[in-house]
């Protein structure tokens, strides 16, 4: 029989046609928009599940329609190993954000096979449903469907381009929405020995420090605000400055203030990140000649630590009371969402970190700082790991850059973890 690296290697060609068939079926120039509950990640889905059949791996879709590959044990003694991503990406994004981390497990599992290794426990590949928040603004729904972590509410939300609703895109993709206004898990969490996820890194670290990957330290948690809204009085561009209740000078006050907070405890050595991803006045009223009453923006607040994300949540409060009372307007953060932050298993961190070791590849440890579906898995009990594999141009966008051979380093690392494990 082959070692585990020569048949890590001899998975190339396997996971290059995996990556350029889901790249087809997302195809949108200039990028990738595989779209949630629809054909792009139907499609993905559908290459995945022959892709683990012909492994001799069993599919089964569950309430929430994610798919399980599984390759069972000839004698399980103890709980299932799950590797898992997404395969679904933003609007002309990337090839690599969420798929990459599928195929890898299924490139794992060809690996363990080839290698003639017998594991002594069921090896579980995972392809989650809907990671992106951009279909329904929430993200990791597959995830949080799985183990009951939908927030109120999250059955009604529209499908950014059907207009479905969630519970109505699951069940057209073959699950069962009704189960999940239960609220119970669809696996017991208990009964997960360990969950792994395989994703590219969304920060030029491994550039910097020359690795193909890294074992992950943490995952950052999220509050998301995805329209707050500033509402003043609209005016003539004269006005003088006493008479103003300027929505758009509000938006800017706020994120600056924002950003100075963000830099603030950073410096303390709190890491964070602060986002402004919509920042607006309205499209249909854009004009040179008017002080503008109305402005929009989004905000995505990321930190590592629980408590952390909700102390910098009573400093939004804190600055938007300021802002508000200091420009004379209305600021309503309007809905709301949140993501737990994932802190990974220190036991699985040494195990991986010493896996990589012994296929002689350098692996430092990181922050991501991305929130995946591997932060629920972590909230819920679960054992649980990341390895980020090398990115040069970041994700969400078009150019996201990982070389394949870098993905296989990562292969070789999850092949020989499960081999011992």
């Amino acid at each position: 029989m082959p070692s585990i690296r020569e048949a890590v290697q001899a998975q190339t060609p396997l996971v290059q046609n995996l990556l350029d068939g889901v790249a087809r079926i997302g195809a949108d120039p200039p990028g990738i928009t595989r779209d949630a509950f629809g054909q792009g990640e139907n499609g993905a889905m559908a290459l995945i599940a022959e892709a683990g059949r012909a492994l001799g791996m069993s599919a089964a879709t569950d309430a929430g329609a994610n798919l399980t590959l599984r390759w069972a044990a000839a004698r399980a003694e103890a709980p299932p190993i799950l590797i898992g991503s997404h395969v679904d990406s933003v609007v002309q994004g990337g090839n690599f954000d969420g798929a990459a981390g599928v195929i890898a497990g299924i490139g794992a599992v060809a690996a363990v096979q080839a290698a003639g290794i017998a594991p002594r426990r069921d090896i579980e590949v995972l392809a989650l449903r809907c990671e992106e928040a951009v279909w329904f603004g929430l993200g990791l729904i597959g995830s949080r469907s799985m183990l009951a972590r939908l927030p109120d509410g999250a059955l009604d939300l529209p499908h950014a381009r059907t207009r479905r609703t969630l519970a109505q895109s699951i069940d057209h993709c073959g699950g069962d929405s009704a189960r999940l206004r239960a609220k119970t898990p669809l696996r017991d969490p208990r009964e997960m020995g360990a969950y792994l996820e395989i994703h590219i890194e969304q920060a030029p670290q491994l550039i910097e420090a020359g690795a193909p990957l890294a074992v992950c330290l943490a995952n950052p948690g999220n509050v998301r605000h995805p329209f707050i809204r500033i509402t003043g009085e609209d005016a003539h561009t004269g006005l003088p400055h006493r008479f103003r209740h300027d929505a758009a000078l509000a938006g800017a006050d706020l994120s600056l203030a924002l950003e100075r907070l963000w830099l603030d405890e950073e410096a303390a050595g709190h890491p964070m990140a602060v986002t402004i991803g919509r920042f607006h006045t309205p499209a249909d009223r854009h004009s040179l000649t008017a002080v503008s009453g109305q402005f929009e923006l989004s905000l995505d607040l990321r930190a590592y630590d629980a408590a952390h994300l909700q102390r910098l949540e009573g400093e939004l409060q804190r600055l938007v009371a300021e802002v508000a009372a200091r420009r004379k307007v209305r600021i309503e953060l309007g809905e709301r969402s949140a993501a737990a932050p994932g802190p990974m298993d220190p036991r699985l961190i040494r195990e991986l970190s010493a896996a990589a070791e012994r296929c002689g590849i350098v692996a430092p440890r990181l922050n991501s700082p991305g929130s995946h579906d591997a932060n629920n898995f972590a909230a819920s009990g679960v054992p649980t790991a990341m390895l980020l594999v090398r990115n040069q141009n970041g994700s969400h966008n078009p150019y996201e850059a990982m070389d394949t051979p870098d993905l296989m380093a990562a292969i070789a690392v999850a092949a020989e973890w499960i081999a011992s494990a």
